[in-house]
């Protein structure tokens, strides 16, 4: 084999071209794909894993295209080169309700060996297909040459993106040669205005938006690590937007295109993060490596109406002056049209507090801030560590510890949360830092200050980010209108005071049947987060309880009804009881109403619930949980990694279930480990697989081998290609995380 092309860094595309490399149409030929995740400090990130607060995980774990296309076609944007141009740049101007201009360059690129004239025809749509404006030009290229086109549209009374309504338009391009197309494509976007106006505050479309409040987020799921398939992609979007969140902060990476595809679908706002955190190479190729990754992230997500800010800097690191200004001048070079994301980069670093548009930092800094221009966003909020080494905190609760530590999460989250609305109009929101319980390299424990677990089962802590959303709000995707949930498990050690979500006005508190009940007003004061949690202290006693169950015999009236209300009226009701004797199993799948497809990478989530016979989930429940599967589907994972059996945690064990490469029905069987008369009662459900929508560019024979033998790969430390020895002497572990610990704190002190 002959080897054509290196690529270094695992989170931007590459393009590599066959036909200038030998191969013709029609030709056998195995493309062999050798990756490399060892430390290596000559590329960003360059922090060595086991002193990395994420992980790097190994692998092709994106899609790779096989692409066919004419010799006269549009370049790809980053293969390209061309500063601020390249394949189809979308930018618009003068938008109002009224009208916006629409302005599209297209470049076009003559790989033929005689001199061609095409012309190119730009067609404007709405979501529905409907043909807004039409706009065509020509081009005459010369062998190897290539050209740009600019167009321009004007959209009357356009529906503008917002979070709430992100609307979506299309724009097609095509390349035709006389009356036939010869290449093409379709770039979505949206029109909308973002204004980051100091002391105002952040304006959308021409209005006062308010707080942008959401998380970061790391490409990180339980067993598979970075491996998501595009639909889980688009699920972890949906989260975080039935969760409330209004924007994120993909850290600390340009993530996966279908992720930002999600989150132009489902109105998230954007912080697009070039690779890095708390590294600096001196050596002029590391800046090099790093200012072309983030004109490559411009180039690639550039026409996404979610993206906000970029991020051109390394996260937590101290870089030089001429570093952080050339970062910020490639910025305005990528993207040099009105309307461009900002970019934004920590306070605390060399030139930013002076030059750049958003800066990152904390609330209170508003209060003492000299730039009533510049806008202050929060990076990362949620973090309260006892000391960067120990990474002790109550905002960090796994599922398993049960309901108090949970509790305990929630109202610290809360109470951050809170925060970020504490603030004069310079300081615009924050993002939490992380919704997604996952691995990282440089501690024996996961982080666990998730809303969701790495499974993506919900917290309390879930709820009070949802709870903050209007109960007015109607949005065309994502969870919406009133909510309420009860924080409260009614068991034997659960606290006399009961907690409350809820985005209602005020809420009503009864119990055993409405032998009692309360009501008590949801605070919405100025200056603090939308909707407080509500408590209503010394509500439950168990050995009152225990006196309706025990003494009456009457353990159905052992009830808890919170009611939300709004004018008066009750528009959402939650009800609870104590779980009683473990009887059965209840399965259910976590969809997010997105199909599973049959491309033999899919998956999705199926959760086994220990229940008494009335449906209530037994909290204190901790069987082992043994999944079965028959049809077009398999387990990922095995006893080895505790993924089949899983033992229950908070009463629940979660399984993940993947496609094979042909779709049909999927049957799921769960049932506890240790079998026995009193033990409860086995399940199952059927699922169903959808076809793939492209075809695959493979061998079946080739993939049989790959899917059914096991790996041989031999697991002894072996040297990183620069970093050396990967086992330490205690004392050389010790300083590095000293290190990390001194940058830990240096940059997250407020959090």
């Amino acid at each position: 084999g002959n080897r054509i092309q290196e690529h270094l860094g695992g989170y931007l595309p590459f393009t590599l071209d066959l036909t200038a490399n030998g191969v013709q149409a029609g030709d056998s030929c195995l493309l062999a794909v050798f990756t490399d995740n060892s430390d290596d400090k000559s590329y960003p990130p360059g922090k060595r894993q086991y002193t990395l607060d994420f992980a790097y995980h190994g692998g092709i774990y994106r899609d790779v295209w096989m692409i066919a296309k004419s010799p006269v076609a549009i370049t790809d944007a980053i293969d390209s080169q061309a500063v601020g141009g390249g394949g189809v740049f979308v930018h618009f101007d003068k938008i109002s309700e009224k009208s916006a201009q629409v302005y599209v360059n297209t470049e076009v690129q003559n790989d033929d060996a005689r001199s061609e004239s095409v012309t190119v025809e730009t067609t404007l749509t709405d979501a529905d297909g409907k043909v807004i404006k039409r706009s065509s030009g020509k081009l005459s290229l010369k062998p190897g040459e290539k050209k740009s086109i600019r167009q321009q549209m004007e959209v009357k009374n356009p529906t503008l993106w917002s979070p709430d309504t992100p609307y979506l338009y299309r724009v097609q391009s095509r390349i035709k040669k006389g009356n036939k197309s010869i290449d093409g494509g379709i770039t979505r976007v949206g029109i909308r205005l973002a204004e980051f106006r100091g002391k105002d505050g952040f304006w959308l479309n021409g209005k006062p938006f308010g707080q942008l409040v959401g998380a970061n987020r790391h490409q990180d799921f339980a067993y598979v690590g970075n491996a998501l398939p595009n639909s889980q992609q688009w699920r972890d979007a949906k989260r975080l937007r039935d969760a409330g969140c209004t924007i994120i902060r993909v850290a600390h990476y340009p993530q996966d295109p279908a992720f930002m595809d999600a989150c132009d679908e489902l109105g998230l706002f954007v912080i697009v993060a070039t690779p890095g955190w708390q590294y600096w190479n001196k050596d002029p190729k590391f800046e090099e490596l790093v200012h072309q990754n983030t004109r490559e992230m411009i180039r690639r997500d550039r026409n996404h109406p979610s993206v906000l800010m970029w991020e051109p800097i390394l996260n937590e690191t101290r870089y030089p002056l001429d570093f952080a200004l050339k970062a910020l001048e490639i910025t305005k070079e990528e993207y040099p049209y009105p309307g461009r994301p900002v970019a934004a980069a920590d306070v605390h670093s060399a030139g930013v507090k002076e030059h750049y548009d958003v800066v990152y930092g904390w609330p209170g800094d508003d209060e003492k801030e000299d730039k009533p221009e510049q806008c202050i966003f929060t990076r990362e909020f949620g973090e309260n560590v006892d000391d960067w080494y120990a990474h002790n905190n109550n905002n960090r609760a796994s599922r398993s510890w049960g309901e108090r530590p949970l509790l305990v999460q929630a109202m610290s989250l809360a109470k951050s949360y809170d925060e970020m609305y504490r603030t004069t109009g310079l300081f615009i929101g924050g993002a939490q830092w992380h919704p997604f319980d996952h691995q990282r390299g440089y501690h024996p424990d996961p982080y666990w200050g998730g809303i969701y677990d790495a499974f993506r089962q919900k917290k309390y802590a879930y709820e009070v980010f949802r709870s903050q959303s209007p109960a007015s709000l109607q949005h065309p995707l994502a969870e919406c209108g009133p909510m309420i949930f009860i924080a409260h498990e009614m068991s034997q050690f659960s606290d006399k005071d009961v907690v409350v979500f809820t985005n209602c006005d005020s809420v009503r508190l009864s119990i055993y049947d409405g032998t009692k009940t309360w009501t008590k007003p949801v605070v919405h004061a100025k200056g603090h987060m939308p909707n407080a949690p509500v408590i209503f202290e010394n509500v439950w006693d168990f050995w009152e309880a225990r006196g309706y169950s025990y003494t009456q015999k009457n353990w159905q009236k052992v009830n808890m009804v919170a009611e939300g209300i709004i004018d008066g009226k009750v528009v959402c009701t939650q009800k609870k009881m104590p779980s009683r004797r473990s009887t059965k199993l209840r399965l259910y799948v976590d969809t997010q109403k997105v199909n599973l497809i049959a491309d033999g990478s899919d998956f999705i989530v199926v959760v086994a619930e220990v229940t008494d016979d009335s449906g209530n989930v037994r909290r204190l429940a901790k069987d082992n949980i043994v999944f079965t599967v028959e049809g077009e589907g398999e387990i990922i994972g095995d006893a080895t990694i505790g993924a089949n059996p899983r033992a229950g945690e908070f009463g629940s064990a979660p399984v993940l279930i993947r496609s094979t490469r042909k779709a049909g029905k999927i049957n799921v069987k769960a049932r506890v480990q240790f079998e026995g008369t009193q033990a409860p009662t086995a399940t199952e459900i059927e699922l169903e697989s959808v076809p793939a929508e492209f075809p695959f560019c493979y061998e079946e024979q080739t993939y049989e081998i790959q899917r059914t033998t096991p790996s041989t790969l031999n697991a002894t430390p072996v040297k990183g290609s620069s970093e050396g020895k990967v086992q330490l002497t205690e004392e050389e572990r010790q300083r590095v995380l000293d290190e990390v610990e001194r940058q830990q704190t240096e940059f997250g002190t407020e959090k």
